[in-house]
Parts: C-alpha cells; sequence; structure tokens
C-alpha cells in the first residue's frame, strides 16, 4: 500500500520521465498512468509505473517507467481458458534494462534480485536491453527485469493483456495498488 502523496509524485515523475524522452501524452493519458507496488510498500525497489495506450482482444500496447533500479517482480502470463498466455516483446527507448528469463544463469549478472527477496528470483539468464534493443517473451515463460542507474522507459507489445491473471513466484504479490488516503 502506498500514499496518496507517494501515489502524485510517482505519477508526476513518471510523465516527466515520459516527456525527457519525447514521449507525448494527452492529458487524459496522464490521468490513466498506473503505479504498481506490488503490495510490498516500497515503490523505489520493487515497482513499476505504467501507461496502457490500447488493448483489445487481439494485440495490447503499453509504455513502461522505471525508476533507477526498480524491479518488477518475476512472473509469467499463463493460459487462461485454454487462450495461450500473452507474448510480449519489450523495446527500451531510454536507459537500460536488465531482462531476466529461464535458461544457462549468467555469470556475474550485472544486477540482482531486491534484498531478501533473493528467493522469489529464479530466472537468472541476463539480457541487457539499451535503447533500441528488444526481445519477445514467449507466453507462460518467468522473467523480471530491473531498470539500471538512471531508471529506464520501455514500450511493450503484446497480446490481449490480462495482468490481472499474471503468476508471481512471490506470493505476497498483490497486482492491484492500493492507496492509503492521508490526514
Amino acid at each position: 500500500m502506498i500514499s496518496a502523496s507517494e501515489h502524485s509524485r510517482a505519477v508526476a515523475k513518471t510523465i516527466q520521465m515520459f516527456k525527457e524522452a519525447g514521449i507525448a501524452l494527452t492529458k487524459e493519458e496522464e490521468s490513466r498512468i498506473e503505479v504498481a507496488d506490488f503490495g510490498l510498500d516500497n515503490l523505489s525497489v520493487t515497482g513499476l509505473e505504467l501507461l496502457t495506450y490500447v488493448n483489445t482482444e487481439r494485440c495490447c500496447a503499453k509504455e513502461l517507467a522505471m525508476f533507477p533500479h526498480q524491479t518488477c517482480p518475476e512472473h509469467r502470463h499463463p493460459s487462461i481458458n485454454g487462450v495461450p498466455g500473452k507474448e510480449e516483446t519489450f523495446r527500451c527507448r531510454k536507459g537500460v534494462v536488465h531482462l531476466f528469463v529461464p535458461g544457462e544463469p549468467t555469470p556475474n549478472p550485472q544486477c540482482v534480485p531486491p534484498q531478501g527477496d533473493e528467493a522469489y528470483y529464479t530466472s537468472r539468464k541476463e539480457i541487457i536491453l539499451h535503447p533500441g534493443d528488444q526481445y519477445t517473451i514467449n507466453p507462460d515463460t518467468l522473467h523480471w527485469f530491473q531498470s539500471g542507474n538512471d531508471g529506464a522507459i520501455v514500450s511493450e507489445f503484446s497480446t490481449k493483456s490480462q495482468d490481472e491473471y499474471d503468476v508471481f513466484t512471490d506470493p505476497r504479490i498483490l497486482r492491484e495498488t492500493k492507496i492509503k488516503e492521508e490526514g
């Protein structure tokens, strides 16, 4: 759970990051920016900010903003009612993204899971995305990612997104962010 003021600061910072990356947003789009703290109450370490442009039965397009060293926890997009889970392509626009997928563990990876949560990060093959690089993740594939020193902007192109069905390795994860009112 995050406070209303922390949520507002995260949205404002996300808008600024998008502007600096040359991504123009309408006021309506700015009002739809999602702040995901995954229920861990530590947004600067485990979290993600995003805007969904379109999500139809066939395709989805999003912009993801990550503050410096922010981590999106390990998860997969399972099949739902016999329909394959989401296939997604990440394209790095700004900054550096460290994407981890199953495979031969990378010796001496450039980033590591959040301290104390290592047991919930099993994918150890590191793929480093710089601006212009992209990588496609197949449905039902465990993955997690973390931004570099300057944060990152990533465009996500995928099949239909049904994030509410994502399966996280960490059982503490809550997909919907709860905002506590202050005062």
